[in-house]
């Protein structure tokens, strides 16, 4: 029964993704797509927790956090760049 409901979840995570995926090409604007990107890299590290679960291991844990960490940081970078028009600034004339 466990399994069963582990698995509709992971199936549903994947339609998510699917979808998110689908925002991420086609969106209106690039916030959307930015938060697009950030719910995929949510929804990512859920279905790798499920993928974990129904193996019965631990090997996934560093993946889920390394992607955890990548997702955080490109968020931000494009969150940057959609405001300012560049992610890294320099202060001086060169």
């Amino acid at each position: 029964m466990k399994e069963a409901v582990l698995l509709i979840a992971l199936t549903l995570f994947m339609v998510a993704i699917g979808l998110q995926l689908y925002r991420v090409i086609i969106g209106p604007s690039m916030p959307d797509r930015a938060i697009a990107l950030d719910t995929i890299g949510v929804n990512l590290i859920s279905a790798i927790a499920i993928v974990s679960i129904v193996l019965k291991t631990k090997a996934f844990l560093e993946a889920i956090l390394i992607l955890g960490i990548l997702a955080f940081i490109s968020t931000i970078a494009i969150s940057k760049y959609i405001e300012r028009g560049v992610i890294v600034e320099r202060k001086g004339n060169r």
